[in-house]
C-alpha cells in the first residue's frame, strides 16, 4: 500500500484500489482525509458515500456474484456500459443522472455526485410511504421515451452497446429463463418471448428502470444503476418499471387506484415520444413482457422482498399465468385485467 493511499481515509478505507482511484484521478489529494461509507444498494455493486473536505462524492464497483440467493454471475464490464450509458444520458437530458466524475474501466469503478436524499428521495421509498404522484410516473414515462427515441436507429450506439452477453446474465437469464424453468407449463412461452427480446436491436435500452433506481428530483426524475445497459428491445424498460407500480399496487395500503392510474400515465406519456415504429408493435411486445415480469418476480432469481403474503404471490401468478397464455395485445388491456383482478369479490379480495 502506497503512503498516498493510506492518507485517502481515516477510516478503514474498503480497499487500496479505491483509495488509488480517487488520487488517480485527482478527486483526492493526497493530504485529504475521506469518509467512506457503504450506501445500500442494489444486489450487483457495491457503493459508497465519500465525504471529503467541503465535499462528498459517490463510488461505484461491479460485483462478479450478485447478492442474491441464487447462483447469479454477470461480467463486472458492465461498469464500463454504465457509465457509457449515463454519458449518453447526459448529452440528451443533463438533469437525468448525476454529474460525472471519473472513470476506470480496468478497475470497474466510476465516480459521480453524491445526490442528498432530502432534495433526491428515492421514488421507491415515495411509493411504499403511500406517496403516490402520477405527475412523478408521467415524468418517468416521458424521460424514458425521450432517452429511447434519441438512440433510435443509431448504428454508432448499437455497436458501442452490443452488449447481448451482460444482458443475457442480468436479464434475460434470471428474469425470463429461470421464470420459465419454474414454471414448465408455460416454458415454451416464456422461452419465446426470451428470444424475440434478445434479438430485437431498435434503441438504448437502460435495464433496469425500476423505482429504486430512480430519484425524484427538482428538475425531474434521476436514473441510476444503468449497469445492464444494452442496444435492445425498448419495450422492456417500459414493461420493467410498469411492472413495479403493479406489484406496488398489491402492497401499499388504500393507494391502488393511484398506483395504477401511475402506471397507465407513464405508458402514454412514454407511447408519445415513441416515434420509431409502429406503437401497435411496441405496445404488443411490452405487453407480454409485462407479465412474464410479474412472474418473474415472483420466481424468477430476484424475487421482490416485499411480496410477503401467499395470497399476492399468487395473484401474481394467477394473472400473470393468463395473460401468457391468452396475451394481451396493448398495455391498457394488461393493466385493465390486473385492475380486475384485485377487484375481486369481497370474499376473495386481496388485503389491502
Amino acid at each position: 500500500m502506497s503512503p498516498t493511499s493510506a492518507q485517502v481515509s481515516p477510516d478503514p478505507v474498503p480497499d487500496t484500489a479505491l483509495a488509488d482511484f480517487l488520487i488517480g484521478h485527482k478527486l483526492a489529494g493526497p493530504g485529504e482525509a475521506g469518509r467512506w461509507t457503504p450506501l445500500a444498494g442494489g444486489v450487483s455493486s457495491d457503493l459508497w458515500r465519500v465525504d471529503l473536505p467541503g465535499r462528498s462524492l459517490c463510488v461505484k464497483r461491479a460485483l462478479a456474484k450478485l447478492r442474491v440467493a441464487a447462483d447469479w454471475q454477470a461480467p463486472v464490464s458492465r461498469n464500463a456500459y454504465e457509465w457509457a450509458w449515463m454519458r449518453f444520458a447526459s448529452r440528451h437530458r443533463p438533469d437525468s443522472v448525476p454529474e460525472l466524475l471519473a472513470h476506470d474501466a480496468d478497475a470497474g469503478l466510476f465516480a459521480m455526485a453524491y445526490l442528498p436524499p432530502e432534495r433526491y428521495p428515492i421514488w421507491k421509498a415515495q411509493l411504499l410511504r403511500g406517496e403516490v404522484r402520477v405527475a412523478t410516473a408521467a415524468a418517468v414515462g416521458e424521460l424514458l421515451g425521450t432517452l429511447h427515441a434519441a438512440s433510435a436507429g443509431d448504428a454508432a450506439l448499437a455497436a458501442e452497446f452490443a452488449t447481448d452477453d451482460n444482458f443475457h446474465a442480468l436479464r434475460i437469464e434470471p428474469y425470463l429463463l429461470a421464470t420459465a424453468a419454474a414454471h414448465p407449463g408455460l416454458g415454451d412461452v416464456l422461452q419465446g418471448i426470451a428470444e424475440r427480446t434478445a434479438t430485437t436491436h431498435l434503441a438504448l435500452v437502460h435495464g433496469d428502470v425500476s423505482p429504486k433506481n430512480i430519484l425524484v428530483g427538482p428538475s425531474g426524475p434521476v436514473l441510476l444503476d444503468a449497469e445492464c445497459a444494452w442496444y435492445g428491445d425498448p419495450a422492456f424498460d417500459l414493461a420493467f418499471c410498469v411492472n413495479h407500480l403493479l406489484l406496488k399496487s398489491l402492497v401499499v395500503p388504500g393507494r391502488r387506484t393511484e398506483l395504477l392510474r401511475s402506471a397507465r400515465v407513464l405508458a402514454e406519456e412514454y407511447f408519445r415520444c415513441a416515434n420509431w415504429e409502429p406503437r401497435a408493435a411496441l405496445e404488443a411486445r411490452a405487453a407480454s413482457l409485462l407479465p412474464a415480469l410479474l412472474l418473474a418476480r415472483v420466481d424468477g432469481k430476484s424475487p421482490v422482498e416485499y411480496l410477503t403474503d401467499d395470497r399476492h404471490r399468487l395473484c401474481v401468478r394467477t394473472v400473470a399465468s393468463a395473460l401468457l397464455r391468452a396475451p394481451a395485445p396493448t398495455v391498457a388491456n394488461v393493466l385493465d385485467a390486473w385492475g380486475t383482478a384485485l377487484e375481486a369479490p369481497t370474499e376473495s379480495r386481496l388485503p389491502d
